[in-house]
């Protein structure tokens, strides 16, 4: 837990010099470009990451990796503060913070919403406009369909989750026969 409140500090500090400088989002995508990288190639994250290798070394390979990304000067600094601050192991989580972090000031929230067939285009758009209405934002929904709901869609956004499938009212109904309750 203690990671992930260390990667929030470091996300809202870029996002907050994003603000003031109105670089947010080509800071989004130069993060979202260098940690993909670096968790797409697992050498590449071990050079850096890996605290066997002398620091030093560790340093000069994450420089080099951000002078081939002509990457802009506030970025080299951030990353090169991460490392130096022994945080580079973190870079996932803080672009993924930084993603969701970027997406409130643009007033957009994400969402994914399962369903157990392929819905129309007319219900996604009712979907994500009803939720849109809910959060007050812009709702971008990941779509994803998954057969062993029976039925209904699965809809999650930030923390809550709204489950209209019929496999999880079987269970419900499951459970209140064997507590004797009547459905």
């Amino acid at each position: 837990m203690k990671n992930l409140s260390i990667a929030r500090c470091y996300a809202k500090a870029l996002l907050l010099i994003g603000k003031e400088d109105g670089q947010a989002e080509s800071y989004r995508e130069e993060l979202n470009n260098v940690a993909g990288l670096v968790a797409g190639e697992k050498e590449l994250e071990q050079a850096i990451t890996n605290p066997l290798y002398d620091a030093a070394g560790r340093r000069r390979v994450l420089h080099a990796v951000i002078d081939q990304l002509y990457l802009s000067d506030t970025m080299k600094a951030f990353l090169l503060l991460v490392f130096d601050k022994g945080r580079i192991g973190f870079l996932g989580n803080i672009n993924e913070f930084y993603k969701k972090l970027a997406d409130e000031l643009k007033g957009i929230a994400r969402a994914s919403l399962v369903s157990a067939t392929e819905l129309s285009s007319e219900a996604i758009d009712k979907i994500r406009s009803t939720m849109s209405k809910m959060t007050g934002k812009d709702v971008i929904l990941d779509i994803e369909q998954d057969s062993s709901l029976i039925g209904g869609v699965v809809s999650r956004i930030g923390d809550l989750v709204l489950d209209g499938s019929i496999r999880t009212q079987l269970l419900n109904m499951r459970e209140s026969f064997k507590r004797g309750e009547s459905v």
